[in-house]
C-alpha cells in the first residue's frame, strides 16, 4: 500500500503535487489530474498571481460572482457585486433593494472607525510602579514607532491611544497593553501587527533602564490585533410609515409589521433563533466581503462577539413600530479596507470596487452593512407570509436539474411544471422520470 505522507510537498510544482494527490487518494488518477488542471487560470500571469495568494495551490475554486441592482444608499443607487453560493441570497438582496428603493432606500451612518491591537506580556514587579511610569512608557512607545506610522499619519490615521490593562488577578504577572488605532482606507492588519512588534521592543527596553535588576524582566507573549472591533461600527436602517408597507403577501400592512417585528423581537431574545437570524445577515456581508477581497473570517467572528457582547448571544438588527412609523435597523462591527492586501491585486476585487465607485472604507462599510439588511428583510419578509421554502427551492431547482443531469428542454419543462408546484428533490426526479400524475 502506497504511502499517504510525504515529505517536502511544498517544494513540488504544480502538476508534481497533482500527480501525488491523483496517485494516492483517488481511484481515477489521470482523470482527477485533467479535471484539476481544467480550472486554472488560462492566463498564465494571472494564474501566478493567484497562487500567491496562499500556499501548496493545485488549482482555483470558482464561486458565482452576482451583482444586486438597486440599491439606493445615503441618496446613492449602486449595484452591489456579491461572491456566494447558496441559491436565492442574491435575488432576495436585490429585491429587498427594490423594495426600499421606493421607500427612502437605506440610511447608513458612521458611529466609528477604531481599530484595536493588543500587546501581551508578563512582569512580576509592583503593579503599582508600572502603572506610575507608564505616561512616561507610552510617550515613548508612540515615539519609537514613528518610523512605522508617519505614512499612515499623513493620510490621517495613526495611533489614537494606548491604555495599560493589569490583568494580574486573572493570570499571575500578566498585563496588556491595549493600543487604538485609525487606519483610514485601509484594513491595517500588517500596519498594526509591525506597531505593537515595535511597542514590544521598546518596553523591554523600557524596563531594563527603569526597574531594579530583580524587576528587569520583562517577557512578552504576544502582539496582535484584536478582530474584534465595537468601536468600529456603521449602522444602516430602513423606514416608512406602516402603511406603505404593501405587497407582502395576503397581510395587511399593520399586520406584515407586527409579524416582522415579532420575529426581530424572538431572535433578540432566542440565542436558537438569533444564530440562524445572524446567520442570513451574513449570507449578504460575506458575499459582498468576498467580492472586495476582504476577509470575512475576521469580520464574522467580530459580528457573533458583538453579538454576545450583553451576556447573550442576540439578533445584529432591531425593529420598532413607533408613531405609525416602521423602523428597522442594524449595527454592525465592520473592519474593511479599500487598499492594500488583496483589494487591487485581486483581479475581480478590483472590478468589483470599480463597480462601487471606487469607494472609501467608510463608504464601503455601507454598502455591506445595507447589503446584510436587505438580506434580513428579505428573509424575514418570507418566513413571515410565504415560509422561506417557497422561494428559496424554487431559486434552488436549477441545481437540482443538474443534479438528475436534466437536458435543456426537460429543464424548461420542469420550470413550467414548478411555477404552480412545490420543489422538492423527489418532486422534480418523478417529473423528469414521467411519474408525475
Amino acid at each position: 500500500m502506497m504511502s499517504k505522507t510525504i515529505n517536502g510537498f511544498s517544494k513540488l510544482s504544480k502538476k508534481a503535487k497533482i500527480s501525488w494527490l491523483a496517485d494516492h487518494f483517488f481511484s481515477n488518477p489521470d482523470d482527477i489530474s485533467t479535471e484539476i488542471i481544467s480550472f486554472w487560470h488560462k492566463n498564465e500571469a494571472l494564474q501566478h498571481i493567484i497562487d500567491g495568494f496562499s500556499e501548496n495551490t493545485i488549482s482555483n475554486f470558482v464561486m458565482p460572482y452576482g451583482v444586486a441592482p438597486n440599491f439606493l444608499i445615503d441618496g446613492k443607487t449602486y449595484c452591489v457585486p456579491m461572491v456566494i453560493e447558496e441559491s436565492s441570497v442574491v435575488a432576495a438582496a436585490a429585491a429587498a433593494a427594490k423594495y426600499w428603493m421606493t421607500r427612502g432606500g437605506f440610511k447608513t451612518e458612521i458611529l466609528g472607525t477604531q481599530k484595536i491591537g493588543q500587546l501581551h506580556f508578563k512582569w512580576n514587579g509592583n503593579p503599582e510602579d508600572l502603572k506610575a511610569v507608564f505616561p512616561v512608557f507610552k510617550q515613548k512607545l508612540i515615539e519609537e514607532a514613528t518610523h512605522l506610522t508617519v505614512n499612515m499619519q499623513k493620510r490621517g490615521g495613526g495611533i489614537l491611544d494606548i491604555s495599560l490593562l493589569d490583568m494580574t488577578n486573572l493570570e499571575p504577572n500578566y498585563y496588556q497593553l491595549r493600543a487604538s488605532f485609525e487606519t483610514c482606507d485601509s484594513m491595517g492588519a500588517n500596519f498594526i501587527n509591525s506597531v505593537l512588534e515595535n511597542f514590544g521592543t521598546t518596553l523591554m527596553a523600557l524596563a531594563k533602564t527603569t526597574f531594579s535588576e530583580s524587576n528587569q524582566d520583562l517577557t512578552i507573549i504576544m502582539a496582535i490585533l484584536s478582530n474584534y472591533t465595537p468601536d468600529c461600527v456603521v449602522r444602516v436602517s430602513v423606514q416608512c410609515p406602516v402603511s406603505e408597507l404593501t405587497g407582502c403577501g395576503k397581510l395587511e400592512a399593520s399586520e406584515f409589521a407586527e409579524k416582522f417585528r415579532t420575529a426581530v423581537r424572538i431572535a433578540e431574545i432566542d440565542p436558537y433563533r438569533a444564530t440562524t437570524h445572524n446567520k442570513g445577515i451574513y449570507n449578504g456581508i460575506d458575499a459582498v466581503v468576498l467580492a472586495t477581497a476582504n476577509d470575512f473570517r475576521a469580520i464574522e467572528a467580530c459580528g457573533h462577539t458583538y453579538a454576545s457582547r450583553n451576556g447573550q448571544y442576540s439578533s445584529l438588527s432591531h425593529c420598532k413600530i413607533e408613531d405609525g412609523i416602521f423602523r428597522f435597523w442594524l449595527d454592525l462591527p465592520l473592519a474593511v479596507g479599500t487598499v492594500g492586501g488583496l483589494t487591487k491585486l485581486h483581479p475581480m476585487a478590483r472590478l468589483s470596487l470599480e463597480l462601487l465607485g471606487n469607494p472609501s472604507a467608510k463608504e464601503l462599510m455601507s454598502v455591506i452593512a445595507a447589503t446584510g439588511l436587505a438580506q434580513n428583510f428579505a428573509a424575514l419578509r418570507s418566513l413571515v407570509t410565504t415560509g422561506i421554502q417557497q422561494g428559496h427551492m424554487k431559486m434552488h431547482l436549477q441545481n437540482i436539474l443538474n443534479h438528475l443531469g436534466a437536458n435543456e428542454e426537460e429543464a424548461e419543462q420542469a420550470a413550467l411544471h414548478f411555477e404552480c408546484n412545490a420543489v422538492s428533490f423527489s418532486a422534480v426526479r418523478d417529473f423528469l422520470n414521467g411519474t408525475v400524475v
